[in-house]
């Protein structure tokens, strides 16, 4: 996994980058990780270098959508405004979490708070169960500490990145 540098964030920021980086390297079958704020922007990312990786790989497999976190956070951005908009017209609640299987991998949504998500794309053969808990233990973690400060300071750190930074 590549990871964002953590220098000169909040402590806040640091810990949900460890908070990430526990889950991409604790649950196997895990791919990639994004947490998307309510208004689509990435903030968090397990792969924030692999956009410049897959324009340079010509791999037959890539390991995510595309190969690049900002279309995992788009993925997620859509998959919950749809989720979001199906609870309304049901009046069935808000939505808790999603998951969306597929022949050779996994996508799984979960709500954090004020409209923010947490997006992971899974291998096929990861334990859906297993991903779905550690998942909601990300969430209960950082949900209360998910300010929209916070959302600025993340976001803020990922547009300073230099392209293609692969750390």
């Amino acid at each position: 996994m590549t990871a964002t540098s953590t220098f000169g964030l909040s402590s806040e920021a640091r810990n949900l980058h460890w908070l990430l980086t526990n889950l991409v390297e604790e649950v196997p079958g895990i791919e990639s990780v994004a947490v998307v704020s309510s208004d689509g922007l990435l903030l968090l990312s397990s792969d924030p270098g692999r956009n410049a990786e897959a324009r340079e790989t010509f791999d037959d497999k890539p390991k995510g959508p595309r190969g690049s976190s900002a279309d995992l956070a788009t993925i997620v951005s859509g998959i919950g405004s749809l989720t979001v908009g199906a609870a309304k017209l049901m009046d069935f609640g808000t939505v808790k979490h999603s998951m969306v299987a597929m022949e050779e991998g996994s996508l799984f949504v979960m709500s954090i708070s004020d409209g923010s998500l947490l997006g992971v794309h899974g291998a096929a053969e990861c334990d859906m169960s297993v991903v779905a808990y550690h998942m909601a233990l990300f969430v209960g973690r950082a949900g209360h500490v998910l300010t929209p400060e916070l959302r600025s300071e993340l976001r803020k750190s990922l547009e300073s990145e230099p392209t293609g930074s692969g750390r």
